[in-house]
């Protein structure tokens, strides 16, 4: 069972959430959007309420084959004094249902009714005063295309972009002939299947089954990724072009991106140590074109989600994260809080979910 509210931008009313898979203090509400030619849509967001709030929050978005499971970092925003939400968008993770494609969109723009509606649950119900988005590859593409979206509401006030998907890691003479092919395919058939797609060496360095230390539910984030279509790629090309334009966003901007890339199809050592998804030198090339103040620091070691690098390199990640923090995301003066009496569970392990085995698309 699930609370719901709808996706539009009519007034959302408080819900009382119920416990996420996460367990106490994670909650999580079902925010119910129009159907698509699949049927019903809804997307998850999930929130951690930290006890001595600020009036500052953040919004997690994950990235394409992902979902929210890093509970480390919920913690080290709670830390600082952050309420943290994350949102499982449409057709990912807790939101992916039985009769639905995963991952699938035609169109990223579809993913700002899901992003608006849990922007007005923290700033007009549960009454935060500032808002940072995080987003993470796809998540980051998304981010900046949907702050561009809002940017004269003046309802984002900054944005942590963690290795953003700003174009896709093959040659450009590969890219373009894709990118124009299935540009076409996609008018007609959205949802054929492109011969291209992540490879299990990015995967296997994560999982703690295989080379890594992470558990978290397969099913919602399989080793190889999903499978990628025409509609999803054409949306994403379309995304990254808006991107490498120029956004003009006016909310302060930190860009991490791993300092190497890992190009191999076959599993090394070296892939614990590297981006082995997407090229961070078109991370650096595209990110001074996102806004007016952008920094961008290179991570050493760092694989393509920074917070999921080996532990020395993701403490260095959020040391440099706390430092913009207080520098650009600093609570406001004028917002007096009051302590929160926060129900703690039994501590969930770092990246897991108590049911990591549970089926992809759970009705």
């Amino acid at each position: 069972m699930h609370d719901r509210t709808r996706g539009s931008l009519a007034a959302v009313e408080e819900l009382a959430a119920v416990e996420d898979l996460l367990g106490a203090p994670y909650e999580q509400m079902t925010i119910d959007l129009d159907p698509d030619d699949e049927g019903p849509v809804v997307a998850t967001l999930v929130r951690r309420r930290c006890p001595r709030p600020t009036g500052r929050a953040v919004l997690y978005i994950h990235g394409y084959t992902d979902y929210f499971f890093q509970t480390h970092l919920a913690d080290f925003y709670v830390d600082q004094g952050i309420d943290f939400y994350a949102i499982d968008l449409r057709k990912h993770g807790r939101s992916l249902r039985s009769h639905q494609t995963a991952n699938f969109c035609r169109d990223i723009a579809e993913y700002f009714t899901e992003l608006d509606a849990a922007l007005r649950i923290i700033r007009e119900v549960d009454g935060h005063a500032r808002v940072l988005v995080n987003g993470h590859s796809t998540g980051g593409l998304t981010a900046c295309v949907w702050a561009r979206h809002r940017r004269a509401d003046n309802v984002i006030d900054a944005l942590f972009l963690n290795s953003p998907f700003f174009e896709f890691n093959v040659p450009p003479a590969v890219r373009s002939l894709l990118g124009r092919t299935y540009a076409r395919v996609a008018k007609h058939r959205p949802y054929a299947l492109v011969p291209a797609g992540l490879n299990q060496v990015y995967g296997r360095s994560l999982h703690a089954d295989h080379e890594g230390e992470w558990r978290y539910n397969l099913p919602w984030k399989p080793l190889g990724g999903f499978p990628v279509r025409a509609g999803w790629l054409t949306a994403v090309r379309n995304a990254q072009a808006q991107v490498q334009a120029g956004l003009a966003i006016t909310a302060p901007i930190l860009v991490g991106t791993s300092a190497g890339s890992y190009r191999s199809t076959t599993w090394s050592e070296a892939a614990h140590l590297a981006d082995a998804v997407l090229n961070p030198e078109h991370m650096a090339r595209y990110a001074p074109g996102l806004g007016r103040h952008v920094t961008i620091v290179r991570f050493d070691g760092a694989r393509h989600d920074l917070i999921l690098s080996r532990e020395p390199v993701r403490n260095a990640v959020l040391a440099e994260l706390a430092t913009w923090l207080d520098a650009y995301f600093p609570a406001p003066d004028d917002v007096a809080v009051p302590a929160r009496n926060i129900t703690e569970g039994a501590p969930a392990t770092a990246g897991a979910t108590r049911t990591a085995d549970a089926p992809a698309g759970n009705d």
